[in-house]
């Protein structure tokens, strides 16, 4: 769990001071910063409902500037499920890539 949690740190840090103009920069995969992180956040939440057995659900894009929450949240949802070791890795995985291609 602490891979994980200090991996979503790294990333909160490096993004959350990021004003509009940054998140619209390209980011890698032909995507923006803001649309390589709203699709972490979607990919935090769809493993949160794997874990739960629960039915995925989209999460909204309202605007970049929310994405940091929108991470905290969903990060915070996926360890309340009480996730196996192995959806844990997949999910550090996850923000490692993004970490990486912004």
């Amino acid at each position: 769990m602490s891979d994980f949690t200090a991996s979503i740190e790294r990333l909160l840090t490096q993004v959350h001071h990021w004003e509009e103009r940054r998140w619209s920069q390209p980011a890698g995969a032909g995507r923006t910063r803001a649309q390589v992180v709203h699709a972490l956040a979607q990919h935090l939440a769809d493993l949160g409902a794997e874990a739960e057995g629960a039915q995925r659900h989209p999460v909204p894009f309202v605007h970049a500037m929310v994405l940091p929450d929108q991470i905290r949240v969903t990060a915070a949802d996926l360890v309340a499920t009480g996730p196996s070791p192995e959806l844990l890795s997949r999910a550090t995985d996850a923000v490692t890539e993004a970490r990486r291609l912004l």
